[in-house]
């Protein structure tokens, strides 16, 4: 089966048989990572933007490395550094980007929708590396990735999603990609950070307590409190969101034995997880960092709509 789409946006827009053939080639893609020589052939001669109109650091730089690793060119672009500091919109930013006859845009940005919107005005392919409170489907597939190396089949497996889920685009591509892969979703988090509603996503089963979230699950995935989203505070205080929904050994114990333990970064220590927990033998959140490379990858080959070459 080839991928028919020009653009990745989210993964609720994906089936299910073309997220396992993203999830296949990553497979296959991160042999090369390990190689001594990093670099093949695939995107030679592509061009590839990064347009970050937020912070970032694992996201930008595991683009940056998987288009690199692919031979394509690339172009970074920082909203703090760029014309949008002088008043430059988002489309005007998009036409003189798009002027200098780019292939591939990675988009960032702050409002729901921004991918989507310079989709449907350019010809080159966009990759949404997360817009808003909306999606963020490169993170969705490479956890995806994680948790199956691990685990095998998705199927029936028990996912503990905890933390500010209104706020994160970690937690809808998860939900969207995860449901789809046959699991079954338990949130946790302060009934301010819970949206309404969440249950029509897929799979999904709202807790009243982590306790619950986590007891008998196969994976933990903790989210960070997104105060920069948040405009007001939903919590009384950070102590208090820490002792009734942060991550300790306690809590692990609940689960299975073997449980993942899992977090899209940056992490909060102290706060959503603990440091002896974020560090100790359940935690796969650096091999989650891994991963993502190699998905990139396979992100940025499928829409190119290239052949693969691994020489």
């Amino acid at each position: 089966m080839g991928f028919m789409h020009k653009d990745i946006l989210g993964l609720q827009f994906l089936t299910k048989e073309e997220i396992e053939l993203l999830l296949n080639t990553a497979e296959n893609l991160k042999e090369i990572n390990s190689r001594d020589i990093k670099k093949v052939p695939t995107l030679r001669g592509k061009t590839i933007v990064n347009l970050f109109y937020e912070a970032s650091t694992r996201t930008r730089t595991s683009f940056e490395i998987a288009a690199k690793r692919l031979s394509a060119d690339t172009v970074n672009i920082s909203a703090s550094t760029s014309a949008v500091q002088k008043g430059e919109t988002l489309l005007d930013t998009a036409r003189n980007v798009e002027a200098m006859k780019p292939d591939i845009i990675v988009i960032r940005h702050g409002i729901s929708g921004a991918p989507e919107y310079l989709a449907k005005r350019g010809s080159y392919s966009v990759i949404n590396a997360g817009d808003g409170a909306h999606e963020h489907p490169s993170q969705g597939l490479l956890d995806m990735l994680t948790m199956r190396e691990k685990l095998g089949s998705l199927e029936g497996r028990k996912v503990a999603i905890v933390g500010d889920i209104t706020h994160s685009r970690v937690a809808r591509s998860n939900i969207y990609g995860l449901t789809k892969m046959g699991a079954h979703i338990h949130l946790a988090g302060p009934p301010t950070m819970m949206p309404m509603g969440i249950e029509r996503l897929g799979n999904v089963t709202v807790c009243g307590t982590i306790r619950e979230a986590v007891d008998g699950a196969d994976v933990i995935m903790m989210l960070r409190i997104q105060q920069e989203r948040q405009g007001k505070t939903l919590m009384p205080s950070i102590r208090e969101y820490s002792r009734y929904f942060g991550l300790n050994r306690d809590i692990v114990k609940l689960a299975k034995p073997d449980v993942m333990v899992m977090h899209p970064g940056p992490m909060n220590r102290g706060v959503e997880i603990c440091s002896d927990v974020a560090d100790g033998p359940n935690s796969y959140i650096l091999q989650q960092v891994e991963n993502g490379v190699a998905v990139r990858m396979s992100m940025l080959y499928h829409v190119s709509g290239g052949d693969l070459a691994t020489e």
